[in-house]
């Protein structure tokens, strides 16, 4: 028996997005993860270069941490620092605020300080501004202002594939379907999505927003394949556990969802989103067999 899932439960997820790892400042944070302080996406030689950290690095790694324990006291700290430095330097401390408003979930403030600290950095530091560009965009969608949020996320991308960094733009690129389906753009959000799916193959956000979006339009066949890649890609995360149950309950196949939901339940906490609707889904369900 398949099931008639009230829109209102539906349309969130594709919003949602994974927040598994964690950033600095705030584990509820709608950022990349660790984008502030971690430099996987680095071409190898950069690494090498950045292996030794600065004093200002080094400085900026405590503010960080005290972003996140002290918020208020990260701001006080980082405002001096911000006095003290001039050029680029003054780009560590502008990141640094921008954590400790996110910690304080003063959104407004988090993205002018990320943008403040993406336009201190060196014209030619295409990656770093592409990520502080990508947390200015993350922060205003977290205060719902899609079209800065977009805008935001199109000067990531640029400075992105500036740097010839195609996995760090996939994955922006994620990002920014995000906003699109904020603004009632879902062809252009499907665009962008898989723009993220063939830049960022291994990223399982791409695949599990794409797959939602599909089942948004009522594509079920595709969205049942991609949200079997995202599932093989993180086959722990709930989110995609979810998904795929929502997409098998409106193919019919009841077994295949009650599985994924029971999967949500057993792999998210208790009072998580995820749990709650996957309870929902499988009330939903067992009403629905009753004779």
């Amino acid at each position: 028996m398949s099931i008639s899932l009230p829109l209102a439960m539906l349309a969130p997820l594709l919003l949602l997005q994974s927040t598994a790892g964690g950033v600095p400042g705030s584990s509820s944070a709608p950022l990349p993860q660790d984008i502030g302080r971690d430099d996987t996406t680095l071409p190898p030689m950069r690494r090498r270069i950045q292996a030794k950290p600065t004093i200002e690095q080094d400085r900026l790694s405590v503010c960080l941490d005290n972003s996140r324990r002290d918020p208020a006291t990260a701001i006080v700290n980082a405002s001096t620092w911000l006095a003290e430095v001039t050029g680029a330097e003054r780009s560590f401390p502008q990141q640094c605020l921008g954590m400790a408003y996110v910690s304080l979930l003063r959104w407004d403030a988090a993205e002018n300080a990320f943008l403040a600290a993406r336009n201190f950095k060196l014209d030619d530091d295409h990656v770093n501004r592409a990520r502080l560009a990508g947390m200015a965009g993350n922060a205003a969608m977290a205060a719902s202002h899609a079209q800065e949020a977009l805008n935001a996320f199109d000067l990531a991308i640029g400075d992105a594939e500036k740097a010839g960094d195609t996995v760090l733009a996939g994955t922006l690129s994620a990002d920014r379907a995000r906003a699109l389906v904020q603004l009632n753009r879902d062809s252009d959000a499907e665009t962008a999505l898989n723009k993220a799916i063939t830049d960022a193959p291994q990223n399982p956000t791409g695949w599990l927003l794409l797959a939602t979006l599909e089942r948004r339009e009522g594509k079920l066949a595709e969205a049942a394949e991609h949200i079997r890649t995202a599932g093989g890609l993180a086959p722990h995360d709930p989110a995609i556990a979810l998904e795929a149950g929502v997409i098998a309950a409106l193919a019919g196949d009841d077994d295949t969802a009650r599985k994924n939901w029971h999967a949500v339940i057993d792999m998210a906490a208790s009072d998580s989103a995820e749990a709650t609707n996957a309870k929902a889904y499988l009330a939903q369900l067992k009403q629905e067999d009753q004779p």
